[in-house]
């Protein structure tokens, strides 16, 4: 079993319930977690036999910046559903931080995570 790990990926989106947050772009900090079976990558050491998080986080780029949640609730099951899209994925975790969301706090989170019902 093997982990992909992507890290402190920084965008901006319209995300929150207040009024202000509507009119504004919020910086997100989203952190995923993938495990996948790498052995054939291992061996093979052929790109098509590993999980491709490059198109993976293009497609959470892509997600993050054209949406417009009320919460980071949602926007993480979002995200969650395109990591486990990839059917080499089996399990996933996404961490969305609000940065300043709390007066006295550098951040406000959620983390989601499940596995892949793909057969």
């Amino acid at each position: 079993m093997a982990k992909i790990q992507i890290t402190d990926l920084r965008l901006r989106t319209i995300i929150g319930a207040n009024e202000w947050e509507r009119d504004v772009k919020q910086d997100l900090i989203i952190n995923i977690t993938i495990t996948f079976d790498a052995s054939k990558a291992c061996d093979s050491d052929d790109l098509k036999d590993t999980l491709d998080y490059k198109n993976i986080t293009k497609k959470v780029i892509e997600k993050v910046e054209g949406s417009s949640y009320f919460l980071i609730e949602k926007l993480a099951s979002q995200l969650l559903k395109i990591v486990l899209d990839n059917p080499l994925a089996q399990t996933a975790t996404v961490r969305v931080d609000k940065p300043f969301a709390l007066r006295f706090a550098d951040s406000v989170s959620i983390e989601l995570t499940s596995s892949n019902t793909h057969e």
